[in-house]
């Protein structure tokens, strides 16, 4: 249920979770439905403690620590960015992955060997985009590391209809299903980082995303 029957409303009375939308027409309806269901989005606050945090710092820091920020992303979604695909880690960093993915995935629809490591800056942000069916399978779970931010689902036949989702530090969010493909996602830059009309800081943010392999009908035409 909703906390509030009209205006802003939190999904299934989540705070974290914010729909802005005052229609209560059928495609509203839908909309909501969508969003509600726990195979489409999930959210855990504190999904990894202080101590696990800096211990994945640790590990990505060295990294990026030498290289730039990049603005010429190669389909122009990301601005102000680092980015790297890393397969082995530490010992305790490689239980934090493998709690993150047998929480996230299963064994019909087992992850990428391959995590995606995403170094936003704190004026970095990312425009709304649907990830392309081609390099990205129907499941996305990735922690946020060091900073808050707010994440925008919106409907893509439909930019009026779209929820806010406050992604915590230490975070896990879990996006599947219809939201994958039928909504845009983007991540605010920090002059726009409001959430119920309060700001929401942002510094430079680190997110560590597991995916699955896209279905075979895309993989062979890639």
């Amino acid at each position: 249920m909703y906390t509030t029957l009209k205006g802003p409303k939190y999904l299934n009375s989540n705070e974290n979770i914010l729909v802005n939308d005052d229609n209560e027409d059928a495609e509203q309806k839908l909309f909501e439905n969508e969003l509600r269901n726990p195979m489409t989005q999930s959210l855990h606050e504190n999904f990894i403690s202080n101590s696990e945090e800096e211990s994945l710092l640790k590990e990505i820091d060295p990294i990026f620590k030498r290289r730039r920020y990049q603005f010429d992303h190669w389909d122009g979604a990301i601005q102000g960015y680092k980015e790297t695909e890393k397969e082995n880690w530490n010992e305790e960093n490689s239980k934090i992955l493998q709690r993150l993915c047998n929480f996230s995935f299963s064994a019909e629809c087992p992850p990428t060997k391959l995590v995606h490591v995403l170094d936003l800056s704190k004026t970095g942000f990312i425009k709304p985009h649907v990830d392309s069916v081609k390099f990205c399978g129907s499941i996305i779970s990735g922690i946020s590391l060091l900073s808050a931010s707010v994440m925008r689902l919106a409907m893509e036949e439909n930019k009026n209809m779209y929820v806010d989702v406050l992604l915590r530090r230490r975070s896990l969010y879990i996006m599947s299903g219809l939201v994958r493909y039928k909504f845009t996602h983007e991540i605010l830059k920090d002059s726009e980082s409001f959430f119920n009309g309060m700001p929401i800081p942002r510094d430079r943010r680190i997110s560590v995303i597991c995916r699955n392999e896209p279905e075979e009908k895309y993989r062979t035409n890639i």
